[in-house]
């Protein structure tokens, strides 16, 4: 996951059209799921369910 959409669209346009997507990872986190920040800056996270997602 990306901090920004403009990091997430650099990223995802690496490899074609970039589809962006919000996570509700307040959401995820107060439910359980962990997060880890990785040395290059992006967010980690075994899975992100559907439900935690909303297409821009």
């Amino acid at each position: 996951m990306s901090k920004d959409e403009e990091t997430a669209t650099k990223v995802g346009s690496r490899h074609g059209k970039p589809v962006l997507y919000i996570v509700s990872s307040g959401q995820m986190y107060r439910d359980g799921y962990k997060f880890y920040l990785s040395k290059n800056g992006v967010w980690l996270t075994k899975e992100v369910p559907v439900r935690y997602l909303k297409k821009l």
